[in-house]
């Protein structure tokens, strides 16, 4: 059971990572296009910035699920390094419990948000809804959900200095 979770876990948070790199180069191109019609081109498009913010949006909540993954998000290493090691499971759950209670609110008032966006149009994309900017915190919510779930039972912790 343990293990089926685990390897679910890693194809989500990867495909989770996967998604944001595909974002950040999305909100790069749009970046340079831009740039080019705005300078070159003196004809800027205006529909390329929201794209941009939304692109970042999505990339910044698909990303975050890695993090908490490899528990880089809540950093407690001096308290880690002084507990022995069943402290060490407390601070975890600790840690977990925190993790998981901040981004069950931002699942549930994302999803929120989202349905109430659903009347609103993304200025300068009077055709899209705001439901698909909004969608970002719920979706990026339930694969930190997993994230948090696969450090508590298999914690990774990637230290910046080596053991000596």
């Amino acid at each position: 059971m343990k293990q089926t979770f685990l390897r679910i876990e890693r194809f989500t948070s990867g495909l989770a990572l996967a998604a944001a790199c595909a974002m950040l180069v999305v909100a790069s191109a749009l970046g340079v296009f831009q740039i080019v019609t705005r300078f070159v081109l003196e004809q800027p498009a205006e529909w390329s910035e929201i794209l941009i913010r939304l692109s970042l949006i999505w990339m910044v909540f698909l990303g975050i699920p890695m993090a908490f993954r490899q528990g880089a998000m809540v950093s407690v290493d001096v308290v880690y390094r002084l507990c022995p090691p069943i402290g060490r499971r407390v601070l975890d759950w600790a840690v977990a419990i925190a993790s998981l209670a901040l981004v069950l609110v931002i699942l549930w008032w994302g999803w929120d948000y989202a349905v109430r966006g659903k009347v609103q149009s993304m200025a300068g994309l009077e055709s899209i809804s705001m439901f698909w900017g909004y969608l970002a915190m719920p979706v990026g919510a339930l694969f930190c959900i997993l994230g948090i779930i696969g450090n508590l039972l298999d914690p990774q912790r990637n230290e910046l200095e080596t053991a000596q």
